[in-house]
């Protein structure tokens, strides 16, 4: 296989990928890596796809976070993997922290309820590091007030101003001119 055609195979692949079809685009990322075995691309190529097949959000998510740190990262398929593996093991210890019920799962579809977040955070010890290895899988999913200034005073407080902000503009119109809320926006590092 030439040079030409292992860049036709990823176009084809990463197209495919890009429209959903997950399975043709494991096939051809597997065709460019039995020629190809060290191909980074590749690689990820495969882990997304077969990830997409199952969830196709954060396969997409992640491929977009891919291409971002591709050209900045020497060991970006290495990140890639890793965020891969920890999701999976997230999902998990939250099944096991949800009992797996099926009620649970009907109410909550793919999020975890905050109070059942913050147990996580407590037997991992971080809230940074827990946040980051459910938001590409998980919502949280917040149910009063209470529960919503103590996750954004969180989120700020560990560096995820951007996206405190964004949870408070996404929700002013819930909670009106309540001024706890909107006190908030004085906790958020990035506001002055």
């Amino acid at each position: 296989m030439g040079k030409t055609s292992k860049q036709i195979l990823l176009q084809r692949a990463e197209n495919e990928f890009l429209r959903g079809e997950y399975a043709n685009a494991l096939r051809n990322y597997g065709l460019i890596l039995k020629d190809y075995p060290t191909l980074d691309e590749a690689k990820v190529g495969v882990y997304l796809s077969d990830l997409g097949i199952e969830r196709e959000e954060e396969a997409q998510a992640l491929f977009d976070y891919y291409q971002i740190i591709k050209y900045q990262k020497e060991n970006a398929a290495q990140i890639i993997d890793s965020i891969i593996t920890s999701l999976e093991d997230t999902k998990l210890k939250v099944q096991d922290l949800l009992g797996n019920s099926l009620e649970e799962e009907v109410e909550y579809g793919e999020g975890i309820r905050y109070g059942d977040f913050i147990e996580l955070v407590k037997q991992r010890g971080s809230f940074k590091k827990t946040f980051e290895d459910i938001m590409f899988s998980t919502k949280v999913v917040i149910t009063n007030k209470d529960e919503f200034i103590d996750f954004v005073t969180r989120l700020s407080r560990e560096g995820f101003d951007e996206m405190a902000l964004n949870y408070l503009d996404a929700s002013a119109n819930l909670f009106g001119n309540d001024q706890e809320i909107l006190a908030l926006y004085h906790v958020v590092k990035g506001v002055k």
